[in-house]
C-alpha cells in the first residue's frame, strides 16, 4: 500500500521542481510550435511564465528522444508507455500516435498544459489510450504499476535534491520487462553527469545509447540488473 501523501510534501515537492525566485520566468507569454516528427506533425502550445517554469518549454532533448525514435524505428504499437516530468506531453504524444498505450505525467501544475496539447494532437483512437496524471516521484509513485514496456523522460535529470526520489520512482516502476529511455543535456552545474554516470549504474543497467555532440545531449538506455 501507498505510504499516505501530506499536503506538506506535496509543496515541498512542487517547490523544489519550480523554484519561485524572485524575477525567475517573469515573462508570462504563450507560443505554440509545430514540429514534424515521425511523419506526424504536432502543434504545441507553451504557457511560459512563473507558474509553470521550467514545464513550459519543449527542451531540445526532447526532441532529440523523438529524433531517437524515429532513427531506431521503434514500435510502440499496444505497448504500455509511461511518460515522467512531461511538460508539454510532446514525447507522450508522439508515441501515442505510434500506437502505445500511454500514460503522461508530472506534477499537478503542469497536467492542464499537458491535457490542452493532448487534445489539440490527438484523434479520438488515440486519445481512448492515452491518460494524462499527476505523479510526485517518491512520493505517489506506488500508486502505479510495474508492468510498463516503456518508461520515459526528457530533461527531467537537473536538481540534484531530487535525484534519489527519481531513483525510487524508477525502481518501482521498472519490470523486468521494462525500457527506460532518458534523454538529457549533460549540465555539469546540476550533477546531469554525476547522475547518469553514478548514481543510475548503481540500481540499473544502463548504456549510453546516442550522444549529439553539438547539443550536449545524451540519450540512455536503461533495464534492471540482471540477477545472474
Amino acid at each position: 500500500m501507498a505510504a499516505p501523501r501530506v499536503a506538506s510534501d506535496v509543496e515541498v515537492g512542487l517547490e523544489s521542481v519550480f523554484p519561485q525566485e524572485l524575477g525567475l520566468f517573469a515573462d508570462a507569454f504563450t507560443a505554440e510550435t509545430c514540429y514534424r516528427l515521425c511523419g506526424h506533425e504536432l502543434s504545441i502550445v507553451q504557457h511560459h511564465g512563473s507558474r509553470l517554469g521550467v514545464a513550459a518549454p519543449v527542451w531540445e532533448a526532447a526532441l532529440a528522444l523523438c529524433d531517437y525514435f524515429e532513427e531506431h524505428k521503434l514500435n510502440f504499437w499496444g505497448k504500455k508507455v509511461l511518460e515522467l516530468g512531461a511538460g508539454t506531453g510532446i514525447v507522450g504524444i508522439l508515441v501515442a500516435l505510434l500506437g502505445g498505450d500511454v500514460t503522461i505525467t508530472d506534477l499537478p501544475v503542469a497536467l492542464k498544459q499537458i491535457e490542452e496539447n493532448v487534445h489539440r494532437n490527438l484523434p479520438a483512437e488515440c486519445l481512448a489510450r492515452t491518460k494524462v496524471c499527476p505523479l510526485s516521484w517518491g512520493l505517489d509513485h506506488l500508486e502505479f504499476p510495474s508492468d510498463y514496456d516503456f518508461i520515459l523522460g526528457a530533461d527531467i535529470v537537473y536538481l540534484k535534491d531530487t535525484y534519489p526520489a527519481l531513483i525510487r520512482t524508477l525502481q518501482h516502476l521498472c519490470g523486468p520487462q521494462s525500457t527506460i529511455y532518458l534523454s538529457s543535456k549533460m549540465r555539469q552545474e546540476h550533477s546531469t553527469v554525476l547522475f547518469f554516470e553514478t548514481l543510475l549504474p548503481m540500481h540499473f543497467t544502463s548504456k549510453l545509447a546516442f550522444r549529439d555532440e553539438n547539443e550536449n545531449i545524451n540519450v540512455y538506455k536503461v533495464t534492471q540488473k540482471s540477477n545472474i
